[in-house]
C-alpha cells in the first residue's frame, strides 16, 4: 500500500512557493498551524491564492483528509518572521501543517479525532522520511511567539508526545500542580528565561516591546500548561521549564 493512500491524502495545487527545490537534508523542522478562518473551504481558497500570499505543505480538513498543497521540497508559505534556537525565518527549514481550526477570533474549539489520528500518521511519515527529530515538531507560537497563538491551548501536545512526535515533560500531575501560583524569586525568574532559551525559544532581541516575555511565557503555557494561560511565572513554570532542559 502507498503511503499516500495510507495517508488518504489527495493532491490540491497551490502556486504559493518558492523555487528551487531544497535538498531533503534542509528539513529540519514541522510547524504545526490551525487555519483560523471561520469557513474551511475559504482557508483552503487562501491557501491556493497568489495574492493571499501564504500556503503551506499540507492541511488536514475536518474529516481528517489531508490536502497535499504543495510539494515537500518547495519552501512555502505558512511561517513568516519566526526563529527557533540558531535558526530563524523557518519557512526555509520546515513542512508546514494547517489544520482546520476557527481559532481564537473566530470560536476556537477542540480538533475533533479525525484530524488528530490523521495528523499522528502525517507526522510520523514526514518524520521518517526526513529523519525530523521529536524536539523539531513545533507549533506556531512557539516560533514566533509575539504574533501567534496557534495551533493553541487546545492542541493535544501530550497525546503527541505519547507517540514521541514531540519534547514532554516527565512529571506527574500532582508534581506539577502544587507548584501553581506559588512566587518565584527574581533569580528563578531570569532562570525560566535562561531555561526557555536553551529549549529553543528565541531571545528575540531585535523586539523591543516590553511586553516580549509576556507573549512567550504564554507561548510556553499554551504548549505545557494549556489549563492556565496568564503570562505570569509562577513555581509550576519554573519547574516545567528545568524539567524539559534535563530531559
Amino acid at each position: 500500500m502507498s503511503s499516500k493512500i495510507a495517508l488518504n491524502l489527495t493532491t490540491e495545487y497551490s502556486i504559493n512557493f518558492n523555487f528551487p527545490k531544497r535538498s531533503k537534508k534542509k528539513i529540519i523542522f514541522i510547524i504545526i498551524h490551525y487555519t483560523g478562518m471561520k469557513n474551511e473551504l475559504e482557508a483552503i481558497r487562501k491557501l491556493c491564492d497568489y495574492r493571499s500570499k501564504v500556503s503551506s505543505h499540507y492541511l488536514i480538513k475536518n474529516s481528517g483528509e489531508i490536502l497535499n498543497l504543495v510539494p515537500d521540497l518547495y519552501e512555502a508559505w505558512h511561517a513568516g518572521e519566526s526563529s527557533w534556537k540558531k535558526f530563524k525565518l523557518l519557512n526555509k527549514f520546515s513542512i508546514g501543517i494547517e489544520i482546520s481550526n476557527p481559532g481564537h477570533e473566530h470560536g476556537y474549539k477542540k480538533f475533533n479525532s479525525n484530524q488528530i489520528s490523521s495528523l499522528i500518521k502525517l507526522l510520523k511519515y514526514l518524520q521518517k522520511k526526513y529523519d525530523i527529530k521529536s524536539k523539531n515538531i513545533l507549533g506556531h507560537s512557539d516560533i514566533a511567539p509575539y504574533r501567534k497563538k496557534d495551533p493553541g491551548e487546545k492542541f493535544p501536545w501530550r497525546k503527541l508526545a505519547d507517540k514521541n512526535l514531540c519534547e514532554w515533560h516527565n512529571l506527574s500531575i500532582d508534581q506539577i500542580k502544587k507548584k501553581r501560583n506559588l512566587n518565584v524569586s527574581f533569580f528563578e525568574k531570569k532562570l525560566f528565561f535562561r531555561n526557555l532559551h536553551k529549549i529553543g525559544f528565541s531571545k528575540n532581541v531585535k523586539i523591543k516591546n516590553k511586553s516580549y516575555s509576556t507573549y512567550l511565557v504564554k507561548a510556553f503555557q499554551r504548549k505545557y500548561r494549556q489549563n492556565l494561560i496568564n503570562g505570569k511565572i509562577d513555581q509550576e513554570c519554573f519547574l516545567l521549564s528545568k524539567n524539559l532542559v534535563k530531559t
